[in-house]
Order: structure tokens, then C-alpha cells, then sequence
């Protein structure tokens, strides 16, 4: 019995139930809006059952019938991409395109530098980098736009796997020539009257400020930014301490201005940076590849661009 429908019509009816609306998914997908509309027609007159409601100016939902067909057909689709990844897998060595994401506050330190590293191990790959806060990451690779990401474990859904890397405690970043820089650690106690410059990031800032809620003290939050270049900065200028997880190798903030770092002597729960991807059974060649690399990479080398970190 022939086939009722393309490959290709499938794509573009999952690409329609996901985003919402033809102009998203024709944007996504790079294909003209009278293609995708066409395909969908072809498709409902093909299986004669309504796939979509149309909503005049609020774009198209699946009906019941339709939300059966497009789960199968992502499952027809994952299955035909495993195909290939198995076959490629058989046939030669690690290749072909992988796309990476990286948490907006690592991204600066650690993108470039793996992404070097990785093709330079496997020129047969293709690495495109994105970047974005936590909630951004995980919206990402549950629609598939990215194969991985490098990020913390933060508020991870039962449906992304989260494979840890490093456990990175907090530091307290001040001004080089403030007297609390003098010390070797600080405590939450020795920062409570201090002004706080907050990293205001979707989840990280709510670990940030847990840190303070477990003691029952409250910080004095004197400037909030979701920049950690502009973090960097107030805290070199004298705004406020600022608390991070990831240090760079260098001290000074993008002005030129010198920064020190002292660890926290209270016991608080580190970040725990790590690679998380779509959870499923089969992992394609180049990001198994991309996984053992990193994780070797981490533990010979340290983290790109932090203190202790290895020369390339």
C-alpha cells in the first residue's frame, strides 16, 4: 500500500503543532508559509479528518484527532533520525552537525574555548553555539533545537537528562580595595550590611538569594542586573559585593578595573555544572562524542578560562 504522506509533510505538521502558527513554524523551518498551509490541506484531505482549528489572528490548535497524528508523526520522524544517526554511526567515525547551548553566565568563558577544542579533536563536526538563560535552555531542548547544553542543575524536568561535570560553590566578588578583600573568606554574617550587587537571572537569582534564606538573614540588594559583564563592573566600581559560581581567570571587570574573589565560609549548596540533553534512549554518535570529550576535557584540563585551568 503506498504511503498517504512525505516525510517532509510530516515535518512541517509537527513544526505547525509546536510553534502555533504557520509564520513561526515557516520561520523555523525556512520555508515559505503557502508550503507549509499547503502541506497541512494535502495532508487533512489525504487522511480526511480535520488536523488544526483555525483561530482568526490567533493561530491554529490541534484537534483530538489531530493531536494523535502529530504525536505519531513525531514519533515516525525521531525514529527516521535515529535511522540515519545509526547508520552514520555504523558507517564512519563521529561527523556532521551538533548544536550546542550554553547558560548566558558560562556561555563567555567556556562556549568558544570547547567548541575549538571539540572540532579540533572531530574536524568532521559542525558546531553552531546558542546561548540563554535556564528556562531558555531547557525550552530548547525540549523542542529539539539544540542537542545540548552546558549549563547548571537547576530546576531540571524529569525529561532532560543532567550529567555533572564540576560542583562550583559560591564566591564573593568585591572591589580589589575594599577592606573585607583583605580577608581570606567571608561569611553571610560579614556581608548582611554590605550593599549586594544581584546577578537577576531566571532561577540563578532565586539561589543566589536562598543562600541568605537559610541563614535568615536578608542581603542589601543595591543593584540587580542580568549582564554579568555589568555585574563585574558595578562590583569593580564600588556598587555592592556580587556572589558567582563560575570565575574567570582573570580579575579585573571589562573596565579595567581590578576584582577579588574570597570563598564563603558558611556550608551552602554549590551549582553543579554539567551537560543535560532531551532524555531518551538512543544518543547519536557526535554528541556521545561531545559528552566524553567534555567530560575528559574537564578532568585533565579544569574548566576553560578559570583559575587552575590548564594551557591549551
Amino acid at each position: 500500500m503506498p504511503l498517504r504522506f512525505t516525510f517532509r509533510q510530516l515535518e512541517y505538521l509537527v513544526a505547525v503543532g509546536e510553534c502555533g502558527t504557520i509564520a513561526l513554524a515557516s520561520q523555523r523551518l525556512n520555508v515559505s508559509s503557502p508550503s507549509i498551509s499547503a502541506a497541512i490541506s494535502q495532508l487533512e484531505a489525504e487522511f480526511a479528518i480535520q488536523l488544526f482549528v483555525r483561530h482568526h489572528a490567533q493561530g491554529l490548535s490541534l484537534t483530538p484527532g489531530g493531536r494523535r497524528v502529530f504525536n505519531e508523526a513525531k514519533r515516525i520522524l525521531d525514529d527516521a533520525a535515529a535511522l540515519n544517526d545509526l547508520a552514520s554511526d555504523i558507517s564512519d567515525r563521529p561527523r556532521g552537525p551538533i548544536s550546542i547551548g550554553f547558560l548566558t553566565t558560562v556561555a563567555p568563558l567556556l562556549s568558544a574555548s570547547i567548541r575549538r577544542s571539540f572540532e579540533g579533536a572531530y574536524p568532521d563536526a559542525g558546531v553552531s553555539l546558542r546561548e540563554g538563560n535556564q528556562p531558555e535552555l531547557l525550552r530548547m531542548l525540549g523542542r529539539a533545537e539544540i542537542d545540548a547544553a552546558i549549563t547548571y542543575d537547576l530546576e531540571i524536568p524529569k525529561d532532560i537528562a543532567f550529567e555533572r561535570l564540576q560542583a562550583l560553590p559560591p564566591w564573593v566578588m568585591l572591589p580589589a580595595e575594599h577592606p573585607l578583600a583583605r580577608n581570606d573568606s567571608l561569611s553571610l554574617e560579614d556581608l548582611v550590611h554590605e550593599p549586594m550587587v544581584l546577578l537577576d537571572l531566571p532561577l540563578s537569582r532565586e539561589y543566589f538569594l536562598s543562600i541568605f534564606q537559610t541563614r535568615q538573614v536578608r542581603p542589601d540588594i543595591a543593584e540587580r542586573t542580568s549582564d554579568m559583564s555589568v555585574a563585574r563592573s558595578l562590583v569593580a566600581n564600588g556598587f555592592g559585593f556580587g556572589l558567582v559560581n563560575l570565575r574567570s581567570g582573570s580579575d579585573l571587570a571589562p573596565d579595567g578595573k581590578r576584582l577579588a574573589f574570597l570563598p564563603l565560609s558558611d556550608d551552602v549548596r554549590p551549582m553543579v555544572l554539567g551537560i543535560a540533553t532531551k532524555r531518551s534512549a538512543f544518543r547519536s554518535r557526535i554528541v556521545g562524542a561531545f559528552f566524553d570529550h567534555v567530560r575528559t576535557l574537564v578532568q585533565t584540563e579544569g574548566l576553560p578560562g578559570t583559575p587552575g585551568a590548564s594551557a591549551p
